[in-house]
């Protein structure tokens, strides 16, 4: 269990390249045993943005404060706080500040898990022989 202001959690800078201006807050995340999804805030100030990109996983975000656009392949979509937003997996996109203040918002994505490794069954009689018989 975790109960913590999410102002105590570390802001951290976006360092991946074409962000500008963007900080999150990994609010929880596997660091706390969750299994399945981690929680961020997003900070962007005004005039800042995300990175475009794109990735295999679902976003799901809650608009906490201030304004801004989602950039998609096809526009601009605006948004205020108390928006939701679903983006879906292989969209590019990415989120922009257009208002004078913080924009806060939260993004749920999938906790990436490690792939197993899955030994081989090697079966020496899967040939019909083995050992030369």
């Amino acid at each position: 269990m975790k109960l913590i202001s999410y102002k105590k959690v570390q802001l951290e800078k976006v360092t991946m390249e074409g962000a500008k201006g963007a900080n999150i807050r990994w609010l929880i995340s596997d660091k706390d045993k969750a299994p399945n999804f981690a929680m961020r805030m997003f900070e962007v100030v005004p005039g800042g943005f995300t990175p475009y990109h794109s990735h295999s996983w679902e976003h799901e975000n809650f608009i906490v404060e201030g304004t801004g656009v989602l950039v998609t392949e096809d526009g601009e979509l605006p948004f205020k706080p108390g928006d939701v937003i679903y983006v879906d997996p292989h969209m590019k996109h990415n989120y922009k500040n257009t208002g004078d203040t913080t924009l806060k918002f939260l993004c749920l994505i999938p906790i990436e898990k490690p792939v197993k490794q899955v030994k081989k069954n090697i079966n020496p009689f899967a040939s019909g022989r083995a050992n030369n018989c």
